[in-house]
C-alpha cells in the first residue's frame, strides 16, 4: 500500500507504509509545513523505518501529539534517543 497523506482540521493524518520511497514522495509534499505539525495520526500507518521517522521529526512541531503506533516507531524511538514529541532527548549523566 503506498503511503497517503492527508489533513484533517488540525491533523496529520498518514497512512500506509511510511518507509524512504514514500518518505521520500512525502517530503515534497509536505515541505511547507516542517516544523509546524501539532498532531499526527499515525492509526492508518502500518509500518515505518528511520526515513520515515526523519520526515515525522522534521514536521514535527513544539508539543507534537502521535496517535497510533505503527511497527518501528517505539523501536527507533528508543534507538535514536529521542522524546515522544519526537525532539532529542538530553543523554542520562551517570550517577555518582
Amino acid at each position: 500500500m503506498a503511503a497517503e497523506a492527508r489533513f484533517v482540521n488540525d491533523t496529520l493524518v498518514l497512512g500506509g507504509v511510511l518507509d524512504r520511497a514514500a518518505a521520500s514522495q512525502l517530503w515534497q509534499q509536505l515541505a511547507a509545513h516542517a516544523g509546524s505539525v501539532a498532531r499526527i495520526d499515525l492509526q492508518a500507518t502500518t509500518r515505518l523505518d528511520s526515513a520515515g521517522l526523519a520526515l515525522l521529526s522534521h514536521l514535527a512541531g513544539p508539543g507534537l501529539e502521535l496517535l497510533g503506533h505503527p511497527a518501528g516507531l517505539d523501536e527507533l524511538i528508543a534507538a535514536y534517543r529521542l522524546s515522544p514529541q519526537l525532539g532529542f532527548s538530553p543523554p542520562h549523566s551517570p550517577v555518582v
